[in-house]
């Protein structure tokens, strides 16, 4: 279909500010074109079956609450023990980085110590393999006694024996210091995963927490549409069983509102949706309705009841059924090849507004939803199907 500019828009929001105080006007006598007290009773047990279907809704929706609620604190409880696991994780992992430090310390000084230590070690092998086995010998054999020779003995062995032994214990510690960092970096390396694994897991819970928050308030806020919705056509509901009850057969029938019907609306007609709500083509302004492909010629009906508040051509929409229910609420429907109603006519739920006509080279029909005067996407408030 043609689509409008904004000029054409704001000529369309001012005419139905107009087209609303006419239909008011015009309403009254409209009422007495209808059987009023069949139409009336046919409105009353619709408006009977959504009431049940809200009932069975807020039902749901307050089961839904107390499983996300449950959810919820259990999410919060897992969050704790998440926040738990990660401390305990961080702190393992701060102890051993100490615990690696400390050793990567004493292996430092050791290291130092020995540095220290070397150059006499040195100085008295070099001195022993100067002396080599002859030497060696005749250092024993210089002896001028059998005491004497015993403790050149003593004395060389005592100096072998202090060297072997300090090597033997340098060695020990650092093989031990060795394996006490190998030890200490494994530790390490899994207190660092285990870390990292606390800290996705924390995320992930805290993730999944906001997520069910987001669900309540969700869940809070359908609940409250819902009971303002039970509220209005409840009230309708009353409205209509008065006028059967005070004024008899000839009692015009209400007009139910229609927001309590947002999911449960009938199509306009049997087609698939050709552009969506908010469709962008050719740099033309987003589509504030949708379009619906269908037969050419195909009738097109009411979606809800209401009063015919324009019935001719309008530029952009071709040959355009503006209904009006109410509360600056209205239905449009464009495109149409044939009109079959006429302007301030009291039209019912599924009732032949017309025809689908062309949108260029195709047949299609436009829709639009108006609630509080404003665009709204119609697939939101038209039943699944």
């Amino acid at each position: 279909m043609a689509m409008l500019y904004s000029a054409a828009d704001l000529m369309f929001c001012r005419f139905l500010a107009v087209a609303a105080l006419v239909v008011g006007l015009t309403g009254a006598a409209s009422y007495a074109q209808q059987p009023g007290r069949a139409q009336t009773e046919t409105l009353s047990r619709r408006a009977t079956d959504r009431l049940e279907a809200l009932r069975q809704e807020a039902d749901r929706l307050a089961a839904e609450a107390r499983t996300v609620l449950g959810d919820l604190r259990r999410l919060e409880l897992e969050r704790a023990i998440r926040a738990t696991e990660l401390q305990q994780a961080t702190q393992a992992a701060q102890h051993a980085t100490t615990d690696l430090a400390a050793i990567d310390a004493q292996v430092s000084n050791l290291s130092a110590d020995t540095a220290a230590a070397l150059p006499d070690l040195q100085a008295r092998l070099v001195t022993l393999y100067k002396l080599g086995r002859g030497q060696y010998a005749r250092l024993l054999l210089s002896a001028s006694d059998l005491r004497q020779f015993g403790q050149a003995v003593r004395l060389v062995s005592a100096l072998a024996e202090q060297d072997r032994v300090r090597v033997q214990q340098y060695q020990a510690r650092l093989a031990a210091l060795q394996a006490a960092r190998d030890v200490a970096r494994e530790r390490q390396a899994r207190v660092q995963q285990l870390q990292s694994v606390a800290e996705r897991a924390q995320s992930a819970s805290a993730a999944a927490l906001t997520a069910h928050e987001a669900m309540v308030r969700e869940i809070d806020t359908r609940r409250d549409l819902n009971a303002q919705y039970y509220g209005e056509l409840l009230a309708a509901q009353e409205r209509l069983q008065a006028s059967l009850t005070d004024r008899g057969d000839s009692a015009p029938a209400s007009v139910l509102p229609l927001t309590p019907f947002k999911g449960d609306l009938d199509w306009p007609i049997a087609g698939t949706v050709r552009q969506r709500f908010g469709a962008v083509m050719g740099g033309r302004p987003a589509l504030r309705g949708i379009e619906l492909a269908g037969a050419q010629g195909a009738a097109v009906q009411a979606v809800h009841e209401g009063t015919v508040a324009f019935a001719d051509a309008f530029t952009g929409y071709g040959q355009l059924v503006i209904l009006d229910h109410g509360n600056q609420t209205f239905t449009l429907y464009g495109n149409l090849g044939e009109l079959q109603v006429t302007k301030g006519e009291r039209v019912g739920r599924g009732q032949p507004l017309g025809t689908v006509g062309l949108s260029g080279d195709t047949a299609a029909l436009y829709f639009e939803l108006r609630v509080d005067g404003r665009a709204v996407d119609p697939i939101q408030w038209l039943a699944k199907r």
